[in-house]
Formats: structure tokens, C-alpha cells, sequence
């Protein structure tokens, strides 16, 4: 169905809020996060997920076992929470992740995927990290949702068509510009480049300049993430 330039504006409109508000959200979580101790009477921000049926309450009890049992690095809670929220409200049906490690940040985007109908294809080029996700992802029981690539995503990627809605970037930091490179032609109007570990000590200057200097790209920074919406 083709949109009309109306509605594409108020899509464009409709995800730029969405972005906004789901990137406060994190931030309060990771703010509560931080905090050493609440005060009597204060509020409490934010709570654990919670699961809404069996699938979720199973991918949720896979995540805990993730973050408690593994050794690899994982985005935290909040981070895996936001992903999916962004996924699921913008009906991503293609999402594309740089970096699988054990699949902790894919099983957040597959609970998304599971309600929107969609696919994620994540890159990883540690065999030993791949094979643990492969099991974590039967564990959640999202084998149809997500497809490995083992390999060098920087060649790999090549292989992909769009329409893209969402890329995730959390894999070699230096290698951001060059995966933005390839994968932006295939990301449609309205879809979102999002990057973990976005912060002064560990940012890549050269993807910093690619995504706040495009006029076509509209970038947010917050938490350690960057978003960037294409326009």
C-alpha cells in the first residue's frame, strides 16, 4: 500500500514521538538504576517485566538465566526493554542486529517480532557466542523468529535487501560507519539505526559525524544508545 506524503509525515511524526518517549523511559530506568537507595515516600519508577502469557513468561525466565549464567556482555535490562518497545510499537516485521553475543538483546527484539509477525537476522562472528544463542533462542522458543549468520558481518551484510525497519549496532565500534554505509540504502523511510555504547569514552567520532551531520538522519543520544531515525 503506498502512502500518501501526508501520511508519511505524520508516520515520521508518530515514530519521532515514540522514540522520544521510549528513550525517557530507559533513562528513568536506568536513573532508578543508579540510585543508591530510595527515600521514604518516594516513588517507585519503574518495576521488572512481566510476562503476559506463557511465551513471554518463558522468553522472560530464558533472559534471567541469560544475565545470571553467562559471561558474555549483554545490554542491560532497561537496553533489551527499550528494544523492544521500539520494535513492537513501530510494527518492525525486518529487524537486522550487529553483534549477537549470547542472544540476550535478540530475545527482547523476538518478543516484539512475535506480536508484529516479523524476522530477526543477527551477525556474529564468534562461533562458541553464536551456538550459545542458538540455544537460547530454542530455549524462548523463537527458532522461527531469528536466523544466525556466523560469520564477518562486514561482508555478510552485503547479501541483505530491505525493506529494513530496524538496525542494531552492537558490535565492533569502529566498524559502525562502514555497516551504516551498507545497510542505510536498505532501511526504509521511517526506520530506525540504533547503536549501543554510544557515550564520549567508547563513541567512534567518524559514526558520531555520520549520523548527526546527514541531513536525511535525525539523531537522539541518550543513556549510552543513540537512535537515529531515517527520514
Amino acid at each position: 500500500m503506498l502512502l500518501t506524503t501526508n501520511q508519511t509525515q505524520q508516520m515520521n511524526t508518530a515514530v519521532t514521538a515514540i522514540v522520544t518517549l521510549a528513550i525517557a523511559a530507559s533513562l528513568a530506568g536506568f536513573a532508578d538504576a543508579q540510585q543508591r537507595g530510595r527515600l521514604p515516600g518516594d516513588v517507585e519508577l519503574e518495576k521488572g517485566p512481566l510476562g503476559a502469557d506463557d511465551f513471554e513468561k518463558n522468553a522472560l525466565a530464558v533472559l534471567a538465566s541469560i544475565m545470571e549464567n553467562q559471561r558474555y556482555r549483554n545490554v542491560p535490562q532497561h537496553d533489551g526493554r527499550l528494544l523492544r518497545i521500539l520494535a513492537e510499537t513501530t510494527g518492525a516485521k525486518n529487524v537486522v542486529e550487529l553483534g549477537t553475543s549470547t542472544g540476550y538483546s535478540g530475545i527482547w527484539f523476538g518478543l516484539a517480532l512475535k506480536k508484529t509477525n516479523g524476522k530477526l537476522t543477527t551477525y556474529e562472528i564468534d562461533a562458541e557466542r553464536a551456538a550459545t544463542a542458538r540455544e537460547n533462542f530454542k530455549k524462548a522458543g523463537m527458532e522461527d523468529l531469528i536466523t544466525i549468520v556466523e560469520g564477518d558481518a562486514h561482508k555478510e551484510v552485503a547479501k541483505l535487501t530491505g525493506p529494513i525497519d530496524i538496525v542494531f549496532l552492537d558490535a565492533d565500534k569502529e566498524g559502525y560507519v562502514d555497516y551504516l554505509s551498507k545497510l542505510l540504502p536498505h532501511i526504509r523511510t521511517g526506520g530506525l539505526i540504533i547503536a549501543h555504547n554510544i557515550n564520549p569514552r567508547m563513541a567512534d567520532p567518524a559514526y558520531m559525524e555520520a549520523i548527526t551531520t546527514n541531513p536525511k538522519l535525525e539523531t537522539v543520544v541518550r543513556g549510552g544508545m543513540s537512535i537515529t531515525m531515517k527520514k
